[in-house]
């Protein structure tokens, strides 16, 4: 699975060391059996397009893009619990897995931050990428959709993901969703964010519904509401 190494590192901020390494990425993509044609030409594009530009320009853009609001982030959970008490469990369940695997994270990053799901499921089976890749497959058109409406040139990263997960779920499919989103990236909508939340005690109404929560920890038995449709809707292809 090439291309989720090619696309995590791509998803990752934008470095010097991934500047000094555009042929290779290229090349590596030109091995890269479980991207189409087309997906793998548009990937090259994006490569070549974004390399062009100056380093902290990149930098500036991908900030502004996956760190301002919640409807873009990388972190998985986020579209699944938001901040909730059920993601920090879902975040021990998530390390669990990577742990089981033979794996233990070196880095800072959060367990669920999509670049490095993608590069545990790199380390894997082909099989097991799909089915970790169908795990998602709900916030991966999401933010396919997100990044396709603002006219992103990263959304080709989502959507060569969507086709190698084998699903046929596209972005397309959730634009009038999408477009009647309220923007949560505005300067008033992060204000909002750090006004400070009426207190609610909870009686013993609210610790049963805490109690049912809990069962919700991981992705496909956790989705949001509003990817329920989605998920539902998936099918999952056959073919390699």
């Amino acid at each position: 699975m090439i291309a989720l190494r090619v696309i995590a590192r791509l998803l990752d901020y934008p470095d010097e060391a991934l500047f000094h390494h555009q042929a290779e990425l290229i090349e590596a993509l030109e091995s890269a059996s479980e991207v189409n044609l087309r997906h793998s030409a548009r990937l090259v594009n994006f490569i070549q397009t974004l390399f062009a530009r100056p380093l902290l320009d990149v930098q500036a853009e991908y900030c502004e893009l996956f760190d301002r609001g919640r409807a873009t982030s990388l972190l998985l959970f986020e579209h699944v619990h938001g901040e909730s008490r059920d993601r920090g469990q879902a975040m021990v369940d998530l390390l669990e897995q990577y742990r089981a695997d033979g794996l233990e994270l070196d880095s800072r990053e959060l367990p669920d931050f999509l670049p490095l799901y993608l590069e545990y499921l790199a380390n894997g089976s082909a099989e097991r990428a799909r089915e970790g890749l169908g795990d998602i497959v709900p916030i991966l058109a999401l933010l396919a959709a997100r990044l396709q409406q603002r006219e992103s040139p990263y959304a080709v990263l989502f959507d060569a993901l969507l086709s190698v997960s084998g699903t046929d779920v596209a972005a397309e499919s959730l634009q009038t969703q999408v477009e009647k989103e309220a923007r949560d990236d505005t300067p008033a909508a992060l204000d909002a964010v750090w006004e400070e939340e009426q207190i609610k005690f909870l009686g013993e109404q609210g610790c049963a519904s805490a109690q049912q929560a809990a069962h919700q920890r991981r992705f496909a038995g956790a989705v949001a509401p509003q990817y329920l449709d989605v998920a539902q809707a998936t099918t999952r292809s056959t073919g390699s």
